[in-house]
């Protein structure tokens, strides 16, 4: 009946190991709430995954439904269940080593990309588009990221990867997907991610570029107020350290958020050329702060000009030059230099399960 401990025993050893779950095939009720308590859900493609099978359905009056059509990948995977998505089961058997490799500590064997060549990910022009994760690979040695809920919540990229062969962790923000605004799934997924290293002591770099959260009435709906500040409650206990790089926008409080709240909680603070630093997006700002100035202009294209030069002026205050005079930032650095400020500022310390736990769990969402 109910008198069985493994829920118990295995919900305990949460953030107590790393637990990483395989599942391949049909996965219901039971064996899917253990592969729930797992920190990291890795599924073969074909794989159904869901808390009641079947049999189990249709017990409860709900239907006939096929194995298949419980809980396929093309649902698990965008709704942020699996973290991995893979071909066969010898790729899920490479990626669980890989998985728990980064928390055997550091690698003595190492190559890296060229560092010169992060000089020129970010377009000159402050307002086009650009690959975040050519950031993240040209940032870590090469073939040591392990992406993590890549399929869920687009705004937020999280990953485990190696600098100088060392593990830690990752999380920077998609401009590719809303901007950059951090949106009630980019939330969760990286407040969770946080917990996974702290739990098992792996530093954290943060690489920053975000107009903030996402606002309006539709997002309000989501309950955001509470999941955006899931970011600022785990990032204010984490006893690991977290690194920010502005990539280019810091902006509001998805800005402070990907700096674990403040600015001056990281253990540095640094800024590429590129980037820009304000309490709200700058063309927000300008509307709303010069709103009488821009609708007393009647001319469309006199009124746009005025408009633009308003933005250039707040871009001088804001960008990450002038900031770092006023000692905000530590240090505006050049592209190529990110790898020695992270090296440098993260003390060496014991990775993977620690002598006691950090935190009573990692929660399960």
């Amino acid at each position: 009946m109910l008198d069985v401990p493994a829920f118990q025993l295995f919900g305990r050893l949460s953030a107590l190991v790393p637990l990483v779950g395989v599942a391949a095939g049909r996965c219901f009720a039971g064996n899917a709430a253990l592969l729930g308590i797992c920190d990291v859900i890795i599924a073969v493609e074909g794989t159904s995954l869901g808390m009641g099978g079947p049999a189990m359905i249709e017990g409860g009056g709900l239907g006939v439904v096929a194995a298949d059509d419980v809980g396929p990948m093309s649902v698990q995977v965008p709704n942020g269940v699996v973290d991995v998505l893979v071909p066969d089961e010898a790729e899920a058997t490479r990626v669980a080593k890989q998985y728990l490799s980064y928390f055997q500590g550091p690698v003595r064997d190492w190559t890296a990309p060229d560092q010169r060549a992060l000089r020129h990910v970010v377009p000159e022009n402050r307002v086009r588009v650009y690959d975040m994760r050519a950031v993240v690979e040209g940032l870590a040695d090469d073939g040591s990221v392990l992406e993590l809920r890549r399929g869920f919540g687009a705004g937020m990229i999280t990953a485990l990867i190696r600098v100088e062969g060392r593990p830690m962790g990752l999380i920077a923000n998609n401009p590719a997907h809303l901007g950059g605004a951090i949106d009630r799934d980019a939330a969760d997924k990286a407040a969770r991610f946080l917990q996974l290293c702290d739990a098992f002591g792996l530093p954290v770099v943060s690489l920053c570029d975000t107009p903030g959260f996402m606002v309006g009435t539709a997002s309000e709906r989501e309950a955001t107020v509470r999941h955006f500040s899931r970011l600022f409650v785990i990032g204010a206990n984490l006893s690991v350290p977290l690194g920010l790089v502005i990539i280019r926008k810091c902006y509001g409080l998805g800005g402070q958020g990907m700096a674990a709240g403040s600015l001056k909680a990281p253990a540095f603070s640094v800024a590429w050329p590129t980037g820009e630093l304000g309490g709200m997006g700058l063309e927000g700002a300008v509307r709303l702060g010069y709103r009488k100035e821009l609708d007393a202009v009647e001319d469309l294209d006199e009124r746009q000009a005025l408009f633009e030069k308003r933005v250039a002026a707040e871009y001088e205050k804001g960008k990450a030059l002038a900031t770092a005079t006023v000692f905000e930032i530590d240090d505006v650095i050049d592209p190529a230099e990110t790898r020695r400020w992270i090296t440098s500022s993260f003390p060496e310390r014991k990775v993977g399960p620690q002598p006691e736990k950090v935190r009573p769990n990692i929660d399960a969402w």
